[in-house]
């Protein structure tokens, strides 16, 4: 019959600065470094992405230049190609160059769209230069300066978005400017005369140039805002874990509180069935107890000691046993040398031990033996406590109800120290004793 939980991960902790001054510059470079990792690893796989939709639409736009191509002035072919052929390239070689590394260059997200928005105007004051500048300002290819801007919350940050809003405004202008001098593209005051003709309406075009800048502005407070919600959500994640963290740290305290006064107590009880009957032996119980003590004492704040540790304070409380039980207990220890070095919970051999006796050992007249075991399995340190004596024929649910101070906080603390990455199982039946099987993570 056996009880057992599963094995799973656990981590590790971070050591904090020696200063106290060195330790707040840490802790706020390391606040902002943990603030702005959730985004630049956001911003990073949305760059990535944002990418392979250029390239995606870049390649149908050349599909689409090069199927009009015999419909096209040769000055409209040289256009295309000058425009679509250098960002086409620019799009493949960011995959060759840097698709192969965990993170993209952080410039990447100033550069991108400075060419997809300078792209967009050369390709409008190509057209202007090469047929019609009214048909050039006309044309539906302003709505990319849009589709541009909405992909900046989530590639950019808050100071990039705005650059790119702004440049988008200056290049516009700047086209304005220059087709209306280079071109003599003339004004018309009324924007139903400039549909209807040549030229262009002030109004028009100052309409075009508000949205964008709207637009932009836009696109910025969407960047700041999800800026500040994902840093929030990030110091809140943390927030939470550093309290998981304390809880269960108040928690192991708890059952090691719990734990050190039981066990005390029933050396006490051993030390006092002894003075009627042998009183050097209580003696030497005494001396014993006081080197257990000394050995719990040093390592009471260490959550885990070594193996050869936790033996050492074991061989004192089985000195006290022995004296007390003298013939009637017997304990074999096999424990590959490999693993003395390696890392147990603190007072975790001893209550399984103290349960052998208690339950097993001493219930019967003639005594028994106790087996105690250590190995290492590929990465795990299995632990075995066993006992020959009376046993017990027990559901999963009795034995949960009659695990006590020493086991059930045994599979507390192996619960809080390393989640679901142990393993403790429990085995018992009439006349075949008890044995407890623990599992840890091996770590030296």
């Amino acid at each position: 019959m056996t009880l057992s939980t599963p094995i799973r991960p656990v981590s590790e902790a971070l050591v904090p600065a020696t200063t106290l001054e060195r330790g707040r510059a840490e802790d706020a470079r390391q606040q902002r470094t943990l603030d702005g990792a959730p985004l630049a690893e956001l911003r990073d796989r949305a760059e990535r992405q944002l990418n392979a939709v250029r390239a995606v639409v870049l390649a149908l736009l050349a599909i689409a230049a090069f199927a009009y191509a015999p419909s096209l002035t040769p000055a409209l072919r040289v256009v295309n190609v000058s425009i679509l052929v250098p960002a086409l390239a620019w799009t493949l070689a960011q995959y060759l160059q840097w698709y192969d590394r965990p993170q993209l260059p952080g410039w990447l997200t100033l550069a991108n769209p400075v060419v997809d928005i300078t792209a967009v105007t050369a390709s409008m004051a190509g057209y202007g230069l090469t047929q019609s500048a009214t048909l050039a300002l006309r044309s539906p290819m302003f709505l990319a300066y849009f589709v541009i801007l909405a992909a900046r919350p989530v590639t950019s940050s808050t100071r990039r978005a705005a650059a790119a809003a702004a440049l988008t405004v200056a290049e516009y202008s700047a086209l304005v400017a220059f087709l209306v001098v280079q071109r003599g593209v003339s004004f018309k005051a009324s924007p139903l005369s400039a549909a209807a003709g040549t030229g262009i309406a002030p109004l028009d075009e100052g309409a075009k140039l508000l949205l964008l800048a709207v637009a932009g502005a836009v696109a910025t407070y969407a960047t700041a805002w999800h800026e500040r919600l994902v840093v929030a959500y990030s110091r809140a994640a943390r927030e939470r874990e550093r309290l998981e963290t304390r809880l269960t740290q108040a928690q192991l305290e708890s059952l090691k509180n719990q734990l050190q006064p039981h066990f005390l107590f029933n050396a006490l009880n051993a030390i006092t069935a002894l003075i009627p009957t042998d009183a050097r032996a209580a003696q030497r119980t005494v001396h014993g107890l006081s080197e257990l003590l000394r050995l719990s004492l040093n390592s009471s704040a260490d959550d885990e000691v070594r193996l050869d540790r936790e033996l050492e304070l074991l061989g004192h409380y089985l000195a006290i046993q022995r004296l007390r039980f003298q013939e009637r207990l017997t304990v074999h220890l096999e424990v590959d040398p490999e693993v003395r070095r390696a890392f147990i919970p603190n007072l975790l051999l001893q209550p399984l031990v103290e349960n052998a006796i208690r339950h097993g050992i001493g219930p019967r007249a003639a005594g028994g033996s106790i087996a105690i075991r250590a190995g290492r399995h590929d990465n795990v340190l299995r632990l075995r406590v066993a006992d020959d004596g009376v046993g017990a024929r027990l559901s999963a649910e009795q034995r949960l109800a009659r695990e006590g101070v020493g086991l059930g906080n045994t599979r507390a603390r192996l619960q809080h120290l390393y989640g679901d990455r142990h393993r403790l199982a429990l085995t018992t039946a009439p006349g075949a004793g008890f044995a407890v099987e623990i599992d840890v993570p091996y770590r030296i």
